[in-house]
């Protein structure tokens, strides 16, 4: 046989085999290709996953954030709402938890305790502008940084200046009416702790101190800020003069909220609370 008659098939057969060769190289590329792939799509959509959780936890933390905002803007409004006395230091004395209020010396009436928050304002609103305009309305047109007269019609017939107890002070009705109650009582369980209260304030028509949009709660005569012989409670110093704990008890009694359970404690301060001013709408007092 011719050798030249076999090299056109073994031509052929070299190109099915390496035909096949390349058919197996380019198909084990093709997978290694598709694998490659789904390996980066499954390490994008974890990082895609990721940084939807992460956006969640700040979507979480800016929300709690704006929230301590809005506590701390309260707090702000509350130490600017306090009538400008100043009070000599005073250090904290710890009061046992078991202590008997009722009983209690009155040698030392501003002597600092510690307080237990939670035994106050049980059930007690305190109550914001939104519904002290719903309430009562706007006692003027405009406001500035210091008291001014109200001038609301409506609200200016409710108010009326009258000696309450030791003190004298201007204030709505109603809310007289209800400091008498809490000052007669006192005088009954505590003559002495009586004849020492004083008023650092209470009607002032006016915006908080360091706003220009928020109105004090004074404005509306249903706010009252007491001293003790004179002397006005430290503010935010976690304690409070152990003769207004006797005021808070009967005070929370007559429906007012205690500034004491505030984030930062303010102890002189009580006014009105929001279910009291509407039962008197309901009654007609308002």
């Amino acid at each position: 046989m011719d050798p030249r008659s076999l090299v056109a098939p073994i031509i052929v057969a070299i190109g099915v085999i390496l035909a096949a060769m390349a058919f197996a190289v380019v198909t084990t590329l093709l997978d290694t290709a598709d694998g490659g792939t789904e390996l980066r799509l499954s390490r994008l959509e974890r990082q895609l996953a990721e940084a939807v959780q992460a956006r969640e936890d700040l979507a979480g933390d800016l929300a709690t954030l704006r929230a301590d905002l809005g506590r701390l803007r309260d707090e702000a409004s509350l130490l600017a709402s306090r009538a400008p006395v100043t009070a000599p230091a005073v250090t904290p004395v710890a009061l046992p938890l078991d202590e008997d209020f009722e009983n209690a010396p009155t040698e030392a009436l501003t002597e600092e305790m510690k307080l237990a928050r939670t035994r106050f304002n049980k059930g007690i609103t305190q109550p914001r502008n939104r519904v002290m305009l719903e309430l009562l309305g706007s006692p003027r047109a405009s406001y500035g940084t210091d008291c001014q007269p109200v001038t609301n019609p409506a609200l200016k017939g409710l108010i009326e200046q009258r000696q309450v107890g030791p003190i004298t002070v201007s204030m709505i009705r109603p809310a007289l009416d209800s400091l008498a109650r809490v000052l007669d009582r006192l005088k009954e369980t505590d003559p002495d702790i009586h004849a020492k209260v004083g008023t650092a304030g209470a009607l002032c028509a006016r915006f908080i101190r360091g706003s220009t949009t928020s109105i004090s709660n004074h404005s509306w005569g249903t706010a009252i800020d007491l001293t003790l012989e004179g002397v006005l409670d430290p503010f935010a110093n976690g304690g409070t003069q152990a003769g207004l704990l006797f005021l808070a008890e009967y005070f929370n009694e007559e429906g007012w909220f205690w500034g004491a359970t505030y984030g930062r404690e303010d102890s002189m301060h009580f006014e009105v609370g929001e279910e009291t001013l509407r039962r008197w709408r309901a009654e007609g007092r308002i």
